[in-house]
């Protein structure tokens, strides 16, 4: 990425290649916004890269300085490109439920651009609820728009922000839809400086809770997430943006006997 334009992102050729190769089964995706950050992903080591387009106009104006048709081809010479070195690619629809700029976004609207990311051969396409102002029943409407333009519910995965705290539930959404892959951030870091108001990701720890509870499998261990989460907080000098995170971290270090019980029955 641009440092000019995301500056936390301008050491990220460096964080790629400090954590080496990926172990088995993992996968170190890489944002590429053009052909010349696909070269420096590719030089880096990325093994997969990931191209996101809006689905509104205003966003990509803001986010990639360009229309929505323009990204679209921008992002599928970077697609192309990509496989043709070999190395997967993955897509995801920013602002796919609701814009900052333009509001609500119809599903119709929104499930055209996925067909068009889906098409380049991308392994997924991921439904970004980049404000967080989704709700249980447009996750529902635009997974159904989608899989009505033939796009397999296997290949879709869910980005969601939990601004309005809805993220969970729009992941129960999700999952009762069909779609297995829920994208998620230790302890709810991020966010976007497109997106103004908007949160950082579903909190990790509050997915895998969600998981736990639906008797999901996920191979995540609850108890090495919250101790890296507690390290991610340290070095960005915040406290936890995660529900489950901060319940579960103060019953592990004590906290009140009352506390204590309550987390024990969850």
């Amino acid at each position: 990425m641009s440092p000019k334009w995301v500056p936390q992102l301008a050491d990220a050729a460096d964080v790629l290649r400090g954590v080496g190769t990926a172990p088995p089964g993992v996968v170190y995706s890489v944002l590429t916004p053009n052909l010349r950050g696909l070269e420096a992903a590719l030089a880096a080591g990325a093994t997969e890269v990931a191209v996101f387009p809006a689905a509104t106009e205003s966003f990509n104006a803001k986010n990639l300085n360009c229309s929505t048709a323009d990204s679209l081809r921008r992002f599928g010479e970077v697609a192309r490109a990509a496989r043709d070195a070999g190395v997967a690619v993955r897509g995801y629809v920013s602002v796919a439920f609701g814009c900052p700029y333009e509001g609500d976004v119809d599903a119709d609207r929104a499930a055209d651009v996925v067909a068009e990311v889906d098409g380049w051969g991308s392994t997924e396409v991921s439904l970004g609820d980049t404000v967080g102002t989704g709700t249980p029943r447009g996750v529902e409407r635009l997974i159904a728009a989608c899989i009505a333009r033939d796009v397999p519910v296997d290949r879709l995965a869910l980005h969601l922000h939990d601004t309005y705290g809805m993220a969970a539930a729009n992941a129960m959404a999700g999952l009762a839809c069909g779609v297995s892959t829920l994208d998620a951030s230790i302890s709810g870091l991020g966010g976007c400086p497109f997106s103004p108001g908007a949160s950082g990701n579903a909190a990790t720890e509050d997915v895998v809770r969600l998981l736990d509870g639906l008797n999901v499998g996920h191979g995540v261990d609850m108890p090495k997430l919250l101790a890296a989460a507690r390290l991610a907080d340290g070095l960005v000098g915040r406290p936890t943006a995660s529900r489950a995170g901060a319940a579960l971290g103060i019953a592990r270090t004590g906290g009140s006997p009352a506390l204590q019980r309550l987390v024990g029955l969850l």
